[in-house]
Parts: structure tokens; C-alpha cells; sequence
């Protein structure tokens, strides 16, 4: 099973610094330690997976070789690793080789894989979401080399053959009856040694750089959705094909509007006596301003939907509707002719409390018998 790049573990974009990788470990160790997961089994996996992620990410030298070379250069246990021992390697390569000598000899194994997929964090506002937007996004990428064409050489020179493996990327272990075959942990699977390393990549064959892409965001994503940019994610080893890039949506918080998948949910504050006496107020949409009439007595609480008015997913075949949820505002820095008035209003409510305030009374009523029970 492919391993996942070590960047969408920590959920963190390539060019993250040191401290974005710190706060980024923590917050995962700490959601998925074990001991604070003894039900959860796969915890133990996640936590390690991200602390191993971490221990490459935080070496400025493991970092360099990883976003050079991908899993290979900084896995022991992966095919081609730099750290590759002298095991037992690939089980299936090792029993390929044995009846690879029994029927026709042994035979040579081109170390090529493909780039790891990459993810990309990308911010977008609630309206770009709606209606779908296109944007531009710069990311730090692994390139072929223009002074030395890919090859590592300087420039007049070429890589020599590697001289441990006699240019087949692969040396042989015999472990008793069985012959073992692992990548070469000299030239790691090349089969070329570069004597004269090139002034630019450093013999890498590859520099980093940064370039941009133009990314297409449909209309609806929501929070979490991915879009896939083919074959743009880490270079491959030895002519793989590169990996794809994912972009993942996140959406900025909103001053107006709450997102629940194509619903949207807002707060519509009214003055007191628009609630008790009724009235018509308009209140904001992704589309503009939409009227509500709001009925004599309304109450805190009250929703009001308006079909339509929501958002049309990426999935969907109907648009969701906008929640308007009614608050009921206290009044503030009242003229004495205001507190004059709701004073009145007040003895009058006391005089027939079960007819003007029904749910004060209720409650009340529901309290005097608590105590009284």
C-alpha cells in the first residue's frame, strides 16, 4: 500500500514553515495519541503515521531529500530507499529473482515510480463557492534541471556507471539457499553515479522552484471537497509519471451566512414592537435582498425559510433554501420617554398576564408548582 505524502498528513501545504509543521504535529498527537484513544485502534496507526511525518518534515536535510526524491529517499523500507539494508527487501521481488535464475536466468528491474500526490490548502469565500470562481495558486515544484538537462552532470560530463552494481540499479545477497536481489543502496536504483555533480542542482538532476497553476473551482463545492489537477504532484523517480495535486476547498467564516451543506442559516434581529405588532423587513441573499413578512406575535426562535435562496451542490439537481431565524432585540439607551411608555406597557401586561405574556405565565405556573409539590 502507497504511503501518503507526508505534506497531507500533516495537512499542511510544501512550503510551510518550520513552525506551521510544529503546530500542525501537535494538534494531530494530541487528537490521536493512544491514550487518549484506548477504543479507537486505528488511532495508534494515524499517530504514528504522523509522527513519522513530522520527523522528515522538521529535518531541513530529510525535508530537501523528500521533496526531491519522495518516499525513496527517506524510507528504509520503501523500494529504493537510500537506507535499505541488507534484508530481505521486497518478498516478491526476492522470490521473481530465484525463478527469474530457474527459468531463463535473472533479469533487470527499472526503478521507476510514480510522484507522490500533493495537497494544497486553498481558502475561498462563501459567494465564490456559490456561484463557482476561478483562481490562481502558486506551489513549490520540482523541475528538470536546464544547465544540466536532468542528468545530475556537469555540463561536458556524464554520469558514469555505478560500479557496486555494474549500472543494473540492483545487487545481488545470497542468504543461504535463497539469492536476494535489493536496489543498490549506492546509486539507489540508477544504476549511474554522477562523478562531476552539476553547479545548479547539485547532481540532483531537479531544482525547486515555484509555479502557478490556474485552478477552475465549480459552483457549489463545500468545505473538504477536493479538485484533482492531474499529474501535477511530485516529479516521478527515474521517468514516473508524476503524481496528481489536490487542491482542498476550505471556506472563509461569513459575516452573514452559516453553511449546512446547500442550506444557509442566518440570524434576522427584530425590533420589539415589529414582533408584536408584525411588519415587513428585508433581509440579505446571495442574490440580493429578498421581503419578509413578519406576522403580529412572532417570537424568538421563529424560522422563516425561503425555498430556493440556498446553495446548488456540486451533486445536487436542487438548490437548499436560506433559514432566517428570528432574534428579538431588547432595546437600548432608552429616552425617558421610552421607559415612560414600556412602563405603562408593563402594568398593563401585569394585569392579565395569562392573555399578553401566555409562556411567562406557563413557566410560572410550572414553578410555583415545583416548590409547592
Amino acid at each position: 500500500m502507497a504511503k501518503r505524502d507526508y505534506y497531507e498528513v500533516l495537512g499542511i501545504n510544501r512550503d510551510a514553515s518550520e513552525e506551521d509543521i510544529k503546530k500542525a504535529y501537535r494538534k494531530l498527537a494530541m487528537k490521536f495519541h493512544p491514550d487518549r484513544n484506548p477504543d479507537n485502534p486505528k488511532a495508534e496507526d494515524q499517530f504514528k503515521e504522523a509522527k513519522q511525518a513530522y520527523e522528515i518534515l522538521s529535518d531541513a536535510g530529510k525535508r530537501t531529500a523528500y521533496d526531491q526524491y519522495g518516499h525513496a529517499a527517506v524510507d528504509p523500507s520503501a523500494a529504493g530507499g537510500a537506507g535499505a539494508g541488507a534484508g530481505f527487501g521486497n518478498f516478491a521481488d526476492a522470490f521473481g529473482d530465484i525463478f527469474g535464475d530457474i527459468f531463463g536466468g535473472g533479469r533487470q528491474r527499472s526503478q521507476v515510480y510514480r510522484g507522490a500526490d500533493l495537497r494544497y490548502n486553498l481558502e475561498i469565500a462563501l459567494e465564490e463557492a456559490a456561484r463557482g470562481t476561478e483562481t490562481k495558486i502558486r506551489i513549490p515544484a520540482m523541475e528538470e534541471c536546464e544547465t544540466c538537462h536532468g542528468s545530475g552532470a556537469k555540463p561536458g560530463t556524464q554520469p558514469t556507471s555505478c560500479t557496486t552494481c555494474g549500472g543494473h540499479g540492483q545487487v545481488r545477497m545470497q542468504q543461504g539457499f535463497f539469492s536476494i536481489q535489493q536496489t543498490c543502496p549506492k546509486c539507489h536504483g540508477s544504476g549511474k553515479i554522477v562523478q562531476s555533480p552539476c553547479a545548479t542542482c547539485h547532481g540532483a538532476g531537479r531544482i525547486k522552484r515555484h509555479k502557478t497553476l490556474s485552478v477552475k473551482i465549480p459552483s457549489g463545492v463545500d468545505e473538504g471537497d477536493r479538485i484533482r489537477l492531474s499529474g501535477e504532484g511530485e516529479a516521478g523517480v527515474n521517468g514516473g509519471p508524476a503524481g496528481d495535486l489536490y487542491v482542498v476547498i476550505h471556506l472563509k467564516p461569513h459575516a452573514v451566512f452559516q453553511r449546512d451543506h446547500n442550506d444557509l442559516h442566518c440570524e434576522m434581529p427584530i425590533s420589539y414592537s415589529t414582533a408584536a405588532l408584525g411588519g415587513e423587513i428585508e433581509i440579505p441573499t446571495l442574490d440580493g435582498y429578498a421581503k419578509i413578512k413578519v406576522p403580529a406575535e412572532t417570537q424568538t426562535g421563529k424560522v422563516f425559510r425561503l425555498r430556493g435562496k440556498g446553495i446548488k451542490g456540486v451533486r445536487s439537481s436542487a438548490t437548499g433554501d436560506l433559514m432566517c431565524h428570528v432574534v428579538i432585540e431588547t432595546p437600548v439607551n432608552l429616552t425617558p420617554r421610552q421607559r415612560e411608555l414600556l412602563a405603562e406597557l408593563e402594568a398593563i401586561n401585569v394585569k392579565d398576564t395569562g392573555r399578553h405574556n401566555p409562556r411567562a405565565k406557563s413557566w410560572m405556573d410550572k414553578v410555583k408548582e415545583f416548590f409547592e409539590g
